[in-house]
């Protein structure tokens, strides 16, 4: 006859239970995984499966009870190291929203609204279009399959223990956080640029002729300059997000061996 001891049930559930934490604290925030539109369902099998799949592979675990104190702490610290990684990819994409957004301002389409059902809100047209761009080339270049790689790496550079995650993970990333702007400045400034040397041709032309009604000729411009950049800077847009990804993908190594104290 079978028999368990309670300590090795402690044992079982605490390989699966701590890296779970950890798995589902990446799923609530790395990019693709955390699509809204996803049901709740689908990211449950989804965590259960990828947990199943690393469970066999960990370093040892710490003999810890899951239902203690001290099993409630690391469980918690699990979650946090997940979400600072999927976090850490998420800013890449959220410097791509404001790509769009800043976009959009300039082209005047920042009163255009559309459902963003990756985030479950409002968002300018040309944002969820730039956003939806960038989420196909990131499944394109099988990123959502990184970010696992990553994950299961984390396990190995950040082993399951009781210690704390080090101010210095937190640190980088906050300094990672600026890239929110740059990535946005550097992907809309050649069309920002254009439309703003349009504006000023328009500026120009109503100068010359003042009887010109600005406002009748200059949105049709500014949006079909705009489109036309848009459609201009299409075959550069991939390479770009490609050059983002990598640099988001040594971000969250970058944070991971912060967050081991070297």
């Amino acid at each position: 006859m079978l028999s368990v001891t309670d300590a090795q049930l402690e044992i079982w559930l605490a390989a699966f239970f701590f890296p779970l934490a950890r798995v589902f604290g990446l799923m609530a925030t790395a990019p693709v995984f955390n699509n809204a539109s996803l049901p709740m369902r689908v990211k449950l099998i989804a965590g259960l499966a990828v947990t199943l799949a690393l469970a066999p592979a960990l370093p040892p675990l710490p003999q810890i009870a899951p239902a203690s104190w001290a099993g409630l702490a690391v469980l918690v610290q699990q979650g946090l190291i997940g979400i600072a990684l999927g976090f850490t990819m998420r800013i890449v994409f959220a410097g791509i929203d404001l790509a769009g957004e800043l976009i959009g301002l300039q082209m005047g389409l920042g009163f255009a609204i559309f459902y963003d059902p990756q985030n479950a809100g409002q968002s300018p047209i040309v944002a969820e279009l730039t956003g939806l761009l960038a989420l196909l080339i990131f499944l394109a270049l099988n990123g959502h399959l990184a970010m696992l790689a990553l994950l299961a790496e984390s396990f190995t550079v950040l082993p399951i223990g009781s210690a704390s995650f080090p101010a210095a993970g937190w640190e980088t990333l906050l300094r990672w956080g600026a890239t929110i702007f740059s990535v946005g400045v550097l992907l809309a400034l050649p069309i920002v640029g254009a439309l703003l040397i349009a504006n000023i041709a328009l500026g120009v032309l109503t100068k010359v002729a003042p009887t010109l009604n600005l406002f009748a000729v200059g949105f049709p411009v500014t949006l079909m300059a705009g489109f036309a950049m848009l459609a201009l800077s299409m075959p550069y847009f991939a390479p770009t997000l490609e050059h983002f990804f990598e640099q988001g993908y040594g971000a969250v190594s970058a944070v991971m061996r912060a967050g081991l104290g070297g």
